[in-house]
């Protein structure tokens, strides 16, 4: 536990030392001194937390949504060659497609709150998820299988002996993917017909020209994302013995 906590104070005192490098460097009023937007990121947390939640929110449902379709759709896929036939190039063509420009589309479909960003953000990662459950049951031994039915072992206890722990690897490192997709894809939807979000606050420090607000929303966002990484990780120990 020292050990880990003494990991992510060297990582964040790096992020700090590279960031007072670019500050002296460059030069720039676009780039904040550290210490002093640090200072100022704590006395923003009150005005913070909300558009955080919301941020939180928004990825929270989309990553649930995801993986409640992606790992049944990934498994079948995986396991079915018929299905794998037909599916696995449709998802190949679909999965390269810079999918962020369908936010108009959904914003048409699904009005201008959160249904319309969350189904951005899920059809971004989606075909991660699917991917990744796919390659997991692709890649596991043949002969596991065998024996789970020379035992005549029972769907739910073949699901949970033998295509959990295999396909979670896979889920664990396609999620730490689609985390940092779906923070990027996120931080573009809130720029749009939003008053809350770590992307709105960003964009509005920004227009304003107000260079350390928008780095305090930026470390909101990194802490965000620091946040999620290590739930995964939680969940990678429990799933994968």
């Amino acid at each position: 536990m020292k050990i880990k906590i003494a990991n992510s104070l060297i990582g964040i005192l790096g992020l700090l030392l590279i960031w007072e490098l670019l500050y002296l460097f460059i030069s720039s009023p676009v780039i904040p001194a550290p210490l002093a937007t640090c200072v100022l990121f704590f006395e923003k947390i009150p005005e913070l937390i909300p558009h955080t939640l919301m941020s939180l929110y928004r990825i929270v449902v989309a990553i649930l949504v995801s993986l409640l379709i992606g790992i049944p759709l990934g498994i079948f896929i995986g396991a079915n060659q018929l299905a794998d036939k037909w599916l696995s190039p449709i998802l190949y063509y679909i999965y390269p497609i810079p999918k962020v420009a369908f936010l108009p589309v959904f914003m048409i479909l699904y009005g201008l709150g959160d249904l319309s960003k969350i189904t951005l953000v899920i059809w971004i990662i989606i075909f991660q998820i699917i991917l990744s459950a796919r390659d997991g049951v692709k890649q596991m031994d043949p002969n596991w299988e065998k024996i789970m039915f020379s035992f005549q072992a029972r769907p739910f206890m073949r699901f949970k002996h033998l295509l959990l722990p295999a396909i979670s690897p896979h889920i664990i490192s396609g999620l730490r993917i689609a985390i940092g997709i779906s923070l990027a894809s996120l931080f573009f939807a809130e720029n749009y017909a939003t008053t809350y979000g770590l992307g709105y606050y960003i964009m509005n420090a920004w227009s304003v020209i107000d260079y350390p607000d928008m780095f305090c929303g930026i470390l909101a966002l990194a802490f965000l994302g620091f946040f999620l990484f290590k739930l995964t990780d939680l969940l990678g120990k429990r799933l994968i013995k």
